[in-house]
């Protein structure tokens, strides 16, 4: 009877202590999405964060593609966690084979403006994890200009006659290319 006393009395203390490292576990810093297309006869998720242009703590406006983004780095393509793709069909993301599953996505931005699209086989990395052997494909990526700034970190599937189109859209900049079923 002792000892089950004596239990009940350390089991709340033990779980005091450990609530502070509960807590200490990763924060999100930006508001996040899932974004819900069908391309085809396929349906594709990605959940992402969605970092702003202007700085949370100080708000100043932060330079994005060479400062934030760093060229010639990957960049985990959002914000908190690594962002995640999921396809239920093999899918051509710029005429490159993705089988069905679910990968993170990384961006390999360049300063003369081109980059690519890294789709990683590894998912669940928190921040700037990351592991290039896990790399499935890095695929080709169109930049456009934007006509009004993204204020906030932005990644849309649109449809088009009868494929679509992936978008990467940050600041004064877009990145793109084309999504398709495989058949």
């Amino acid at each position: 009877m002792k000892s089950l006393r004596s239990t009940l009395l350390i089991l709340p203390a033990l779980l005091l202590c450990a609530s502070p490292l509960v807590a200490q576990e990763k924060t999100r810093v930006s508001p996040h999405e899932t974004i819900n297309a069908t391309v085809g006869d396929a349906k594709i998720t990605i959940v992402y964060g969605r970092p702003y242009t202007k700085d949370p703590k100080s708000g100043e406006k932060r330079k994005i593609w060479g400062g934030l983004v760093p060229y010639g780095q990957v960049w985990r393509m959002g914000a908190d966690e690594a962002t995640l793709f999921t396809t239920d069909k093999e899918v051509l993301i710029g005429g490159t084979s993705v089988a069905a599953g679910t990968y993170s996505l990384f961006l390999l931005p360049e300063e003369g403006g081109s980059a690519k699209l890294i789709v990683n086989k590894q998912t669940g990395q928190w921040g700037t994890k990351y592991d290039q052997s896990q790399d499935l494909v890095r695929i080709g990526l169109i930049q456009g200009k934007l006509d009004k700034p993204a204020e906030q970190f932005m990644i849309t599937v649109e449809k088009t006659m009868a494929d679509g189109v992936l978008k990467l859209m940050w600041d004064d900049t877009q990145y793109s290319a084309s999504i398709a079923v495989k058949k």
